[in-house]
């Protein structure tokens, strides 16, 4: 459909409804009213808890759905974790990780693994990335594309491990979005809620991880406090 047709149809409705067009005076304004004055939803209680509180439920969230949750004081710490939980679980010592400086500068020879900063591709059995936030309450992450953290880290490798700032362990999904809307002006290109590896109950009622995704969710919160709050750009 052209522009001009799409217009001519916009418009049709418009008059149907007895609604001025897009730039009419008033119209912008108004909508932007409606909306901050919306109630906000119910929230349940179970995440209005301490910060400690907070991480402590969403641990027991995250591993009651086969996740695995380590917690480290600072970021430096993480090569050396990552090499351990690999080890552990006889898995190769190399993945496919997040661009982002704050991974970048921490010092991955040391741990004798073998890293890559780019997006995960088919072959890749293990995927590191950030997560912008966590949610207590069901023990899900938040992760937000952008070119510093593809989405294809945490759904293509079939050991997805995901890093986040305790600080960012909130209360509920509602927290969240509240935060991503005060930091950034801009959407980013995909928002994903992943609670757990992936798993189905499709075939004969049986649980099966890593049926659409990664068979392995770990996830690690760091304490040490970030500066910067996210990626420079979303995409």
């Amino acid at each position: 459909m052209s522009e001009e047709a799409r217009g001519a149809v916009l418009e049709r409705l418009r008059r149907a409804l007895h609604r001025q067009g897009p730039g009419a005076s008033g119209a912008r304004d108004a909508v932007v009213a409606r909306l901050a004055a919306a109630a906000p939803g119910l929230i349940p209680a179970r995440g209005d808890l301490g910060h400690e509180g907070r991480i402590q439920l969403f641990t027991a969230e995250a591993e009651a759905v086969h996740a695995t949750v380590r917690r480290l004081r600072r970021y430096d710490a993480l090569p050396e974790a990552i090499a351990r939980y690999l080890r552990e679980r006889n898995l190769p010592l190399q993945l496919v990780m997040a661009s982002d400086p704050l991974l970048a500068e921490l010092d991955w020879p040391r741990s004798m693994l073998m890293v890559r900063a780019r997006r995960a591709r088919d072959e890749d059995a293990v995927g590191l990335t950030l997560a912008f936030a966590a949610v207590a309450e069901t023990g899900t992450l938040m992760l937000c594309s952008a070119p510093e953290t593809p989405t294809t880290l945490a759904f293509l490798p079939e050991t997805s491990i995901v890093v986040v700032a305790a600080g960012r362990v909130l209360r509920a999904y509602e927290d969240g979005l509240r935060l991503l809307y005060e930091e950034r002006t801009t959407l980013p290109r995909s928002i994903n809620f992943v609670t757990g590896p992936s798993r189905s109950g499709d075939i004969e009622q049986t649980l099966q991880l890593g049926a659409h995704g990664p068979r392995r969710l770990h996830i690690v919160i760091v304490d040490e406090p970030v500066t910067r709050s996210g990626p420079r750009s979303w995409a």
